[in-house]
Parts: structure tokens; C-alpha cells; sequence
């Protein structure tokens, strides 16, 4: 970089670092209170550990008995407010948790359901019960010897699109948001630091390092030092046709005390997860050992009637959590708590890097990361806003979804009430921006195959910075289990038309 790029080159406020959940869930917040906000992502936005959780808003039942008490309080007080910022992206889900004779007493789980209910500030969720099962749909799929469980409830999200409109947000309140501008120079210059990334010069007063798994490396590029420790921790799942056909999840327990979820998934599937291995290769390309697989499979077999096997698998997928190695002997009992480590300040331009989180408790997390730099940023001392401030298209109240996807049926009726609803799920109300005036399938243009339109895909392109096939069909819309490769081929194509200059 030239002296005279580097004077020349725009200067924000805050420049984050990383577009996963905790770097959207940053930028947005900070352009909310008035910053200046850059926003760099090497790749696409939620492409990699904030696109491959188990896809849950909730308390996490097992930390109780490893005492996160605080983590799962505030986890679990934030499970309502999400739902009530993003109701097309967020709803309730409900649990079925069978008690196995030899493992954790009924008693116990009573307890701890009953310590679930009532620490978080529950208001529009159920209550746990107790399951007959027998008498019960879920008990359906199960083998026989499975007589009692308890229902619990938690929510579901898209986590992609929760990442993409938390970014989405942020641009609208004025933020910059770079996609595929991966940082390739980074130094302090006396009160600000000088940014190479994507060919460009960027100049920030303050950095936050919101890299994931890449944290370290970031900061090694930046020449900071740091004591902190990382551990990586690879959960895997795998995707199945559908095994059961009612619309609660299970939760259930293995005799070596992991849990793992079954879970409904794109109307078509059952979504089972997730492993806990440390994961010591690289972050290009992470996937579910043959292990892996092989032990979910294994623990499914052990509750469902219909054994699971390895040849069932349609798909899985994996992500790296960057956890705080606090010395947990096994990688599930390591911490889904998060930290910060503020360099700078005091005459040098700051960096605040972050540790650790949980899509959960991601806008608790922005929220204290901006505590943090309120000192050396005026604008980020305005009050937290974020709870009460609908992400984009999810401007009506819990729990009407269904009303809102009959409601857009009516206006266009050439959509179908599973066309509606699936559009409503995804966009909310901003739907209807990119269907206008069309009054018949034509009307959108290209059909790239279940639904999928090219109004769609132009909207996806300008507004919300998808750019080839994978980024419409596995962070945007979940399409891509659907697709064909012959249909995947002919959206690329597309796609390829579209954003090239």
C-alpha cells in the first residue's frame, strides 16, 4: 500500500472482521448506534461454522450439569426475544427427551426441565411435560421399551439466513458489507489501522476480529500477541429421509453421556446431530468422518425401531466451533461461553478479538463487544437497541408465519400454499418486493426447479450477496437438497451471467 493510497483510502469507524454470526450480529448493532461499519468476509457470509450448526435457539439442557448456569440463563433469556425479532426464520420446536433406564434417573431429568423452565424467563413457550408414549405420536418410530419421556421446548432457525439478515440490516442502517475481500494486509498507523483486503485500502479506528476458527491467524497477521488458547471442536451431522412423520424433535442419550438431536428438516427430511471431535486439519474443506457417521447412525439405531445405517445418508455436513479451551478433558464439555482480548487503545488503535459464542447468545455477545470499545468510539456509547428492532421481513408477531403465508397466497394464488409458505419462511414480508406485480408463474421469470425463480435469485444477487449456485441453494434458500445437478448446473450458469461485469 502507497503513502498516498492510504490517505486516500475511506475511513470507518469500526471495521469487523469475519461475516459469520458474531461479526453480522457486531456490524449490525454498531451502524444501528451510528458507527461507520465495514464488514470483510474472506468467502461468503455464513459459509462456515454459522451455516453448519444444529440450527437451534436454545437454553442448551446439557450444560446444567456441567454448572454453565450463567450460560444457559442467558441462552435461554434469549430464545423469546430472537423468535420475536425474526418470526419467519425463528419458531418453536418441540422436544421429545425419552428417559433410558441405566442412564440419567427420571428424576433428574425432572429437575433439570424444571430449572430449564424457570431460570431463562420463559413467557410464550410450553412447559415441560411428562410423554406417555405409548399414547403419543412420537412414541411412534420408537422401539417398544421406550415407555416415558418429557416434552421440552426450545426454537429453530435457519442459521444462515439469521446471519445473512442480521447483515442485510446492518447495510441497511448504512454499513459496508464486503463479501469474498479476504484481509491480506493489517497494521496499525499511530490511531487507526491500515486494511488491504480484496485488492482495496481500508482504513478503521477500531477492529474487531470476529474470524471464528481463523482468530489466531488473524491476529498473527496483525502482530498481536495473545495468551489465549483455542480448541476446535468439529460437530457433525447427517441428513436422512424422512424417519418419522409428526413435527417434534427428539432428544436423546447415549450411554457414553453425549446427547444428540433428531430433528424435522425441509419438509422432506430428518436432520440428526452432532458430534463433539477435536478437529486438528484444515478449515477448507471440513467433513464428517467415516466415524462420525458411523456413530450417529449407530445411536439413532438404538432408539428408533427402523435400524439407520450409513447407506440411509443423503448428506452431511460439518462446522468448526472455535471454543475457549478451558482444560475440558472431553471436547463437549468445553465451554459455549465467549470472551474478548482488547489490544490497543490509549493512543493505539484498538482490536478487539473475540472468543467462543453460540449462535444463541450471538446479539448478547455484539452487545458486550461494543461495551468494550465505547471508549476509544463515541458513537458505540448509544443504548442496546437490537432486541426490539425486527430483522428485515420479520416486522409481525410470533407465531403468525401461517397467517402470513396464507395472506400472501391470496395475493399471489399461482404460488400454492407450499410455495407461500416456504417464501414467508425465508423472507417474511419482504416477499412480496421482488414478486411485485406478477400474476402468474411467468411472471418471475426463469423456473430453476422447486420453486426457486430467477426474481428470486436477482433479489438474492443484489440484496443479500449470493453469487454462485451454493450460496443460493445451501445458505439462502436450503434448495440444495432438492436440486438435481443438471438443475444446480443450469443456476450456476445463470448466476455466472448475472454477476459478471
Amino acid at each position: 500500500m502507497t503513502t498516498g493510497e492510504s490517505m486516500t483510502a475511506p475511513m470507518y469507524d469500526l471495521a469487523v472482521i469475519g461475516g459469520g454470526i458474531n461479526g453480522a450480529g457486531i456490524a449490525r448493532d454498531a451502524a444501528g448506534r451510528g458507527a461507520r461499519v465495514l464488514l470483510l468476509e474472506r468467502g461468503d457470509l455464513a459459509e462456515g461454522t454459522s451455516s453448519n450448526s444444529t440450527k437451534l435457539i436454545h437454553g442448551g439442557l446439557r450444560y446444567l450439569e456441567h454448572y454453565e448456569f450463567a450460560l444457559v440463563r442467558e441462552a435461554l433469556s434469549e430464545r423469546e426475544v430472537l423468535w420475536g425479532i425474526a418470526p419467519h426464520i425463528i419458531w418453536p420446536l418441540r422436544f421429545i427427551l425419552p428417559h433410558r433406564p441405566g442412564l440419567r434417573p427420571r428424576w433428574l431429568l425432572r429437575l433439570g426441565l424444571f430449572l430449564y423452565d424457570h431460570i431463562g424467563g420463559r413467557k410464550y413457550l410450553p412447559a415441560a411435560t411428562s410423554v406417555t408414549l405409548a399414547k403419543h405420536t412420537a412414541g411412534a418410530p420408537l422401539k417398544p421399551e421406550y415407555t416415558h419421556a418429557f416434552a421440552y421446548s426450545d426454537c429453530w432457525v435457519d442459521d444462515a439466513r439469521l446471519v445473512v439478515l442480521n447483515a442485510r440490516d446492518a447495510a441497511d442502517r448504512g454499513a459496508e458489507i464486503r463479501t469474498r475481500c479476504e484481509v491480506t494486509g493489517l497494521g496499525r498507523e499511530g490511531d487507526h489501522w491500515q486494511i488491504e483486503a480484496g485488492g482495496e485500502a481500508f482504513r478503521a479506528r477500531t477492529i474487531v476480529n470476529a474470524a471464528g476458527p481463523r482468530v489466531l491467524d488473524l491476529l498473527g497477521r496483525a502482530g498481536e500477541p495473545t495468551t489465549q488458547k483455542m480448541r476446535l471442536v468439529r460437530g457433525s451431522h447427517i441428513v436422512l429421509r424422512k424417519v418419522f412423520a409428526h413435527d417434534d424433535a427428539y432428544f436423546f442419550q447415549l450411554p457414553d453421556g453425549r446427547i444428540f438431536f433428531a430433528i424435522p428438516y425441509e419438509q422432506d427430511f430428518t436432520l440428526i446431530g452432532t458430534t463433539d471431535v477435536d478437529h486438528t486439519g484444515g478449515l477448507a474443506d471440513v467433513r464428517a468422518s467415516d466415524e462420525e457417521i458411523a456413530y450417529l447412525c449407530e445411536g439413532a439405531s438404538e432408539y428408533f425401531a427402523e435400524p439407520i445405517t450409513p447407506a440411509d445418508v443423503v448428506w452431511t455436513y460439518s462446522g468448526v466451533r472455535p471454543l475457549i479451551d478451558d482444560g475440558s478433558g472431553k471436547p463437549e464439555a468445553a465451554t459455549r461461553g465467549y470472551s474478548f482480548e482488547l489490544d490497543g487503545g490509549h493512543g493505539a488503535a484498538p482490536m478487539l478479538s473475540v472468543f467462543g459464542g453460540k449462535i444463541t447468545t450471538y446479539r448478547q455477545l455484539a452487545s458486550a463487544a461494543l461495551k468494550q470499545l465505547a471508549p476509544f468510539c463515541p458513537p458505540l456509547t448509544a443504548s442496546d437497541w437490537t432486541g426490539t428492532a425486527s430483522l428485515p421481513g420479520g416486522d409481525f408477531a410470533r407465531g403468525a408465519a401461517p397467517a402470513k403465508a396464507r395472506e400472501l397466497a391470496l395475493l399471489y394464488p399461482f404460488l400454492g400454499a407450499a410455495q407461500a409458505a416456504r417464501l414467508i419462511r425465508l423472507y417474511g414480508t419482504r416477499a412480496a418486493g421482488f414478486l411485485g406485480n406478477a400474476a402468474a408463474p411467468d411472471d418471475l421469470g426463469e423456473a430453476f426447479g422447486h420453486g426457486l425463480t430467477a426474481a428470486e435469485v436477482d433479489y438474492l444477487t443484489t440484496h443479500e450477496w449470493a453469487r454462485t449456485a451454493a450460496d443460493v441453494l445451501w445458505r439462502r434458500t436450503k434448495l440444495g437438497l432438492h436440486f438435481t445437478p443438471a438443475q444446480t448446473a443450469r443456476l450456476d450458469a445463470y448466476l455466472l451471467q448475472r454477476t459478471t461485469p
